[in-house]
């Protein structure tokens, strides 16, 4: 005869009262498992699953950068830096060998990236309910029907608890000695005195992970709140004055209003399901509004700030766009612009970087810097290609320049470039930055140009020299833009070999296309002119001035009236 009364050591589980008991295969069981299980997700931007948990202290490369962590609460560095920079793609890398921690809390050492995605794919299961905790101690009460023995087990931790229930077979049947004290999610606490209050709390919980459903509907209360503004847009180049003027509001059924008093621009806005939800808008096919109808990915969401990102699927580039409580305030954005196409028009070298007061500028010498407009970076030697990315900020005091390449060698002196650089002078043929050191003792200082340190061209420019260069090997159209518009695939697959009589051929490996070039001086700027038969004539018969070249590259450009430019050709040799 089994007593069904708990509050004794000496008294037994009643093995057929159900309601108080708990079998290796009942619901209860396992939502104990779930909620007293290793904890996985709250490190998925390192391990990129639910089921593991990063073992500290480990080490990672965040978007090129060496981050050691030394604690769960270290992963907010990793996520400081795919902040700092808006305009890049982010990118993490584990330094292998790394330890893991299952969901029974048992380590496995990983070597390299093939055996953790084979332990991804091999996460199954239901997720944890890690919004709950226990107030330890618990007593449980023991029986197997098997042999009919009886005990009771003290459980002072999750893994205790975990392992108890995990290892249960049919013939085990245990119960809980209750009241408990269970810890929700905010912090408070509740007392549970049956099986069936616990199961019900447990089944109940809406803790799924930080992408789950509590956060989807603040972000939904926050949008829907009030008004927003659009205080940065930006689709290769700023477009944030499209804009002014514009009150945005979301409303809860999923409709959206642009109005500036006079127009008003009807939309709609939807969140994806996805485990990482976007925010969709459509405002119709009407120009500029038309530029908002996309799929947007949120970066940052708060009741103040919205920040969204657009990767394109044709060419690759990002668009952003973020929503504010108040109107932009910044006025015209044609600095940004015109800094944005110096910036992204020819290569540039390296002519000055004071650090701390010393002169470095060397550390660059032989390094061709290629800035894009969908924000990436390059600076290429004969031997390595050094990958980074770049964004402008508008700030009050003026134009800022933030640069980050990767820096992962030691004493890599591209890490010295990784910073917010105040854009002190901006034209084409020459970016002037500064930034103040930490302890503002000391101002370093960084130039761009578009000859190498100690080049040739000034004022007297040489046209044998370009003339020499590009007879040397051949090249390929590497950029055509007509009015802004990217036409370079005209000239895709052709390799184009230039003679000293001042004849061209471009061949693709099935024809050939004649053609004559031509580098002269005009005043005290090299110009070229260039003229070639069809099929590939379109970006001939202009007179372009020389940008910048060097042995490997050369930009030619065609301003308009007002002296911006308007054509862009640049070859570099194959």
């Amino acid at each position: 005869m089994f007593s069904s009364c708990q509050k004794e050591e000496t008294e037994f589980i009643d093995e057929t009262d159900q309601d108080e008991t708990i079998t290796s295969n009942s619901t209860l069981a396992n939502l104990l498992i779930r909620t007293s299980q290793n904890p996985g997700s709250n490190d998925d931007i390192i391990d990129g699953n639910s089921c593991t948990q990063v073992k500290y202290p480990a080490t990672v490369i965040a978007n090129g950068q060496k981050v050691i962590l030394e604690s769960e609460a270290d992963i907010s560095l990793i996520q400081d830096i795919f902040d700092q920079f808006p305009n890049d793609t982010d990118t993490l890398e584990i330094v292998f060998p790394i330890t893991l921690i299952l969901q029974d809390f048992s380590e496995v050492e990983i070597n390299d990236q093939a055996e953790l995605n084979a332990l991804i794919a091999a996460c199954q299961g239901e997720s944890e309910i890690g919004c709950i905790d226990f107030a330890y101690p618990i007593t449980i009460f023991t029986y197997n029907s098997n042999d009919e023995q009886t005990g009771t087990v003290t459980i002072n931790s999750d893994i205790e608890l975990y392992l108890l229930l995990f290892n249960l077979d049919s013939d085990d049947i245990i119960s809980i000695d209750f009241p408990i004290s269970v810890i929700l999610e905010d912090g408070t606490t509740v007392e549970v005195n049956s099986n069936q209050e616990l199961e019900d709390l447990l089944a109940n919980a809406n803790c799924d992970d930080d992408n789950g459903e509590g956060e989807l509907s603040e972000f939904e209360e926050n949008l829907t709140t009030g008004s927003w503004y659009v205080t940065y847009f930006f689709d290769d180049f700023d477009e944030t004055s499209d804009f002014n003027g514009y009150e945005f509001t979301f409303a809860t059924d999923n409709t959206a209003l642009a109005t500036n008093g006079t127009n008003t621009v009807p939309g709609t806005w939807n969140l994806t399901t996805s485990s990482t939800p976007d925010l969709e808008l459509f405002f119709g096919t009407n120009d500029p509004f038309d530029e908002l109808d996309e799929d947007w990915e949120i970066i940052e969401a708060t009741s103040e700030i919205i920040r969204l990102k657009h990767i394109s699927g044709g060419d690759g580039s990002v668009d952003y766009l973020t929503y504010e409580r108040t109107p932009n305030t910044g006025g015209n954005n044609e600095d940004v612009n015109i800094l944005i196409e110096n910036l992204t028009t020819g290569n540039w070298f390296v002519t000055l970087f004071q650090d701390d007061g010393n002169d470095d500028t060397t550390d660059y010498n032989g390094y061709e810097f290629s800035f894009f407009i969908d924000g990436s970076a390059t600076a290429v030697s004969t031997s390595e290609t050094i990958n980074g990315f770049w964004s402008i900020e508008d700030e009050e005091t003026g134009l800022d320049l933030v640069l980050n390449f990767d820096n992962t060698g030691s004493d890599d002196p591209f890490e010295d470039l990784n910073d917010d650089w105040d854009v002190l002078e901006s034209s084409q043929i020459i970016i002037r930055l500064s930034d103040e050191s930490g302890g503002g003792n000391s101002t370093d200082l960084l130039t761009f140009e578009r000859e190498p340190n100690g080049g040739g061209g000034g004022n007297d420019p040489d046209p044998q020299e370009l003339r020499d260069i590009l007879q040397t090997g051949t090249w390929y159209v590497d950029t055509y833009l007509d009015d802004g518009d990217n036409e370079t695939n005209v000239f895709n697959g052709y390799d184009f070999t230039f003679f000293s009589n001042q004849t061209v051929t471009a061949t693709n490996g099935s024809e050939n296309v004649d053609g004559i070039w031509i580098v002269s001086v005009v005043g005290e700027e090299l110009n070229y002119e260039f003229d070639m038969d069809s099929p590939i004539n379109d970006a001939d018969d202009d007179d372009y001035r020389v940008l910048q070249f060097s042995e490997t590259s050369a930009t030619f450009i065609i301003r308009d009236s007002d002296g911006n430019i308007e054509d862009t050709l640049t070859f570099k040799k194959n």
